[in-house]
């Protein structure tokens, strides 16, 4: 396959093309919760549930992809829980660990949210040769390490928004 000619663009044409793109993802996160009668948070922490697939996560893991603290993970377990989302179920190699996992029956209707834009992304990745999908694979896979970088500076204070 070849790849298609595409217009030159700068680096900053680039990154306001992704400011666009992310808040567009910040709004779809909300709708999509709210159709789901969730929060943005909840919903982020049962994507992370259903990605880990046959290898359940426990609360400290979650802790961990979410940037929370164990307590607030807690909350959240008990919220998607409540609403039958998920479940904590033992750890088999540590009894007194648990696990998470989707109650099959809410993942699907997650996956029938999510199938129609993932749908429409394949149809705009067959667009592209191989080696144009690992540059941006490799692109957001190295981006989500800075983007976390910067979340924990501006966490621990040392950024600050200035005086108005």
């Amino acid at each position: 396959m070849q790849g298609k000619t595409r217009p030159p663009a700068t680096a900053g044409e680039a990154i306001a093309r992704m400011d666009q793109y992310v808040a567009l993802g910040i709004v779809g996160q909300q709708e999509v919760a709210q159709l789901l009668g969730l929060n943005v948070t909840d919903l982020t922490c049962l994507g992370h549930i259903l990605g880990a697939g046959d290898a359940p996560l426990a609360a400290g893991d979650l802790a961990g992809l979410l940037d929370l603290t164990t307590g607030a993970v807690t909350g959240v377990l008990n919220r998607l829980e409540r609403a039958g989302y998920a479940r904590r179920v033992p750890d088999p190699a540590d009894r007194r660990r648990v696990r998470v996992v989707a109650d099959p029956t809410a993942a699907a209707r997650v996956v029938a949210v999510y199938q129609p834009m993932y749908d429409r992304l394949a149809t705009l990745f067959a667009d592209y040769t191989p080696d144009e999908i690992a540059v941006i694979a490799d692109w957001f896979g190295r981006a989500a390490v800075e983007i976390r970088a910067h979340c924990a500076q501006v966490r621990s204070g040392e950024l600050t928004a200035g005086e108005s």
